[in-house]
């Protein structure tokens, strides 16, 4: 049965393609370890469930989609149907399943637009084409963008899960700062916010003109996250403080996050067993 009218439909968005690996480890930095059992990827996945997406897709290039499809899988339990078996009669009728996409960047777009700010338009206009051709009740309402390189406690987001549903712009924010500054926070947008940042992207991107020389061709093949998202015409409607926040750009950071209480607490206790099938 398709969703009603006005029912908020939302998509979620992890991007993987389009940024360089920094940690110099044999596998992708997405796929390292953050506690027993779970990994970066795993963390974002289990993120997008909780707020409530409908969807979620991984943007992630042929080489490395089918092992992170083996990781993952075509589909998890959504983990707040799964909190509430305890108040249930008959807990296994009351399972809910969220599906998994795969999806690359075009090849036209690798090494033009390829990075990860990219990877989340692409993702986003990815999940609507796809849900356009079977419903237009199908199609996303609002995305959720969560990175696999930021590491903060996943169910900081979930508190907020209505607003997000609901097509707010929801952003979370450590000392201040958001994905408008390059950080790896979550954030959410809505389909005339992504018209906004593909507009302000194609309007900074030199092009391919022969005029330029070869390294000032495409120069939107270099944008940050702050150079995409950050945007005079789009207002935050609420910011989520983080308070403990690590990145991966670097192995002294994941040292700091492996030393840190966050990572003392176990983030797969926090997780429940059955997530992902």
């Amino acid at each position: 049965m398709y969703p009603a009218p006005k029912s908020k439909i939302l998509a979620g968005i992890i991007p993987l393609s389009g940024r360089q690996d920094k940690l110099g480890l044999p596998w992708p930095d997405y796929l390292q370890p953050l506690g027993d059992g779970v990994l970066a990827l795993e963390r974002s996945v289990y993120e997008c469930a909780s707020v409530g997406c409908s969807s979620i897709w991984i943007i992630c290039n042929d080489l490395v989609a089918p092992l992170v499809k083996k990781r993952i899988g075509d589909y998890v339990m959504d983990p707040v149907i799964y909190d509430s078996w305890k108040f249930k009669k008959v807990p296994n009728l009351s399972k809910k399943y969220i599906p998994v996409f795969y999806t690359p960047v075009l090849q036209k777009d690798r090494n033009r637009r390829d990075t990860l700010g990219w990877s989340v338009l692409h993702g986003a206009l990815t999940s609507f084409i796809v849900s356009s051709k079977i419903s237009k009740w199908a199609c996303p309402t609002s995305y959720f963008v969560s990175f696999p390189f930021g590491i903060y406690r996943q169910k900081i987001m979930k508190q907020h899960r209505t607003a997000i549903r609901s097509g707010k712009r929801i952003y979370g924010s450590y000392h201040g700062k958001t994905v408008r500054d390059g950080l790896y926070l979550p954030f959410s947008f809505n389909p005339d916010d992504w018209k906004e940042f593909k507009w302000q992207l194609n309007q900074n991107n030199s092009g391919g003109s022969k005029s330029l020389s070869l390294e000032q061709r495409w120069s939107a093949r270099n944008f940050t996250l702050d150079k995409i998202f950050k945007h005079d015409k789009i207002d935050i409607d609420k910011k989520v403080e983080i308070e403990q926040y690590y990145e991966m750009d670097s192995w002294d950071s994941l040292k700091d996050y492996y030393s840190s209480s966050l990572s003392i607490t176990k983030m797969s206790d926090t997780m429940c067993k059955p997530f992902f099938i």
